[in-house]
């Protein structure tokens, strides 16, 4: 089984384009199911680029297909997020240093919102990829580090406030990041996901300047490129 330094996955061709531009080297691009991959290099780094497809059964079963496919030193998920906290603006790049379902719900068997059952509560990022994320290289204060939360539901004005009250720490949300951080725990493969955040949920969604899918995975990209460079 090759050894590659990382496997970067995001859902869409946006979120994964920001890698192909600097690549010295890019490998023919293969399709399993629903997801496409390539090797490529950046510098001295091999990476397997996935395009996942979006949501959480296509980010989960992209991820086992190249944890099958490759063997990485980690596994960093990319591209692109809604921003949940009230502190967080169009723009802001959020690393997750935690990650949860937020529309899992069993807590009527005696399990906390967001925890499948027979699995975590949640799944914390490997503390060595977080460490070279908040060393960061985004110098003008947009980096946040907290909590993500991934669901196949959209946050919207009618149930952001339910939200906000569960997971009071969350950052932002996603489609994808919870379900390959799931896939990372059963493989013992280390994990951090990186997302720009292109609108916020809720109310201020439709009062705040959306961003393009393609410039926030830009944003996000370059946080990622530093910690799989590194």
């Amino acid at each position: 089984m090759p050894i590659v330094d990382a496997v970067v996955i995001g859902a869409m061709e946006e979120e994964v384009r920001p890698f192909l531009a600097p690549a010295a080297q890019a490998g023919a691009d293969v399709g399993a199911g629903h997801a496409r991959a390539r090797l490529v290099a950046l510098g001295d780094t091999r990476v397997l680029l996935v395009r996942s497809g979006i949501g959480l059964v296509n980010a989960a079963s992209a991820t086992v297909h190249a944890l099958t496919t490759v063997r990485p030193r980690a596994v960093v998920s990319t591209g692109s997020a809604g921003g949940l906290a009230a502190v967080v603006r169009v723009g802001d790049v959020i690393v997750g240093d935690d990650y949860t379902y937020g529309f899992a719900d069993a807590t009527a068997f005696g399990y906390v919102r967001g925890q499948v059952p027979g699995m975590p509560v949640s799944y914390p990022a490997d503390a060595d990829l977080l460490g070279l994320a908040r060393a960061g290289v985004l110098g003008d204060g947009t980096l946040r580090v907290g909590q993500m939360l991934s669901g196949d539901s959209f946050v919207t004005a009618a149930n952001v406030t339910e939200v906000r009250e569960a997971f009071p720490s969350a950052l932002s949300t996603d489609m994808e990041s919870t379900a390959i951080a799931q896939v990372c725990h059963s493989f013992g493969v280390p994990f951090l996901s990186v997302r720009g955040v292109s609108d916020l949920c809720g109310p201020a969604a439709g009062e705040d300047f959306h961003l393009g899918v393609d410039e926030a995975a830009s944003r996000a990209a370059a946080v990622v490129r530093a910690v799989v460079g590194a």
